[in-house]
């Protein structure tokens, strides 16, 4: 029964660290190069992830700088933000591409915070599901007869603590997340 339980825990983690990614992609107050260095490029006929293809900057509070290995990728660069959800326009010197963020009104901010909370809310699904999984092995062990039932109701508490301290963990992740979109 152990190793379902941290092969639970390891799969948990997995999740709490996809939902810290996903949240780096939603925008605060300040610039931050994470806002596009996944955004896909059309680079001598196969995508790459904008890191992958340029230098990403942000040299200042609202403007993030993107500088190009190959100089003949930049009208490419330009391209794919104009394509992203992101609603930037990018301004093109012949060197850099820069992006110039706006600062966010009250509405997007709370959009935003909108958007961070659904995200929270499939991580925790996410690590519903797991725990899910991991009771079903638990239950065809004992089935099987290699768990006695005072084991298994040791494994559902175990898997009921390691839950519960994930959704909590995950709900630290978007309050912080949520913190930072809302300072000014």
């Amino acid at each position: 029964m152990e190793p379902i339980i941290k092969d639970s825990e390891r799969n948990m983690k997995e999740a709490l660290s996809h939902l810290s990614d996903e949240l780096k992609k939603i925008r605060t107050g300040r610039a931050s190069t994470s806002l596009v260095e996944d955004i896909k490029v059309s680079y001598y006929g196969s995508y790459m992830l904008m890191k992958e293809v340029a230098t990403l900057s942000a040299p200042e509070p609202g403007l993030i700088q993107i500088k190009p290995f190959d100089r003949n990728s930049i009208a490419d660069i330009e391209l794919a933000i104009r394509n992203s959800d992101l609603g930037l326009s990018p301004i093109n010197d012949g060197t850099f591409v820069r992006l110039n963020l706006p600062p966010l009104t009250e509405e997007r901010r709370i959009e935003f915070v909108r958007q961070a909370k659904k995200i929270g809310e499939s991580a925790k699904i996410a690590l519903r599901t797991v725990r899910g999984e991991s009771w079903d092995k638990i239950q065809k062990m004992v089935k099987d007869g290699s768990l006695t039932e005072d084991d298994k109701y040791g494994g559902e508490k175990k898997l009921n603590e390691l839950i519960d301290k994930m959704n909590s963990e995950a709900d630290k992740i978007v309050a912080e997340k949520e913190k930072e979109i809302m300072s000014l």
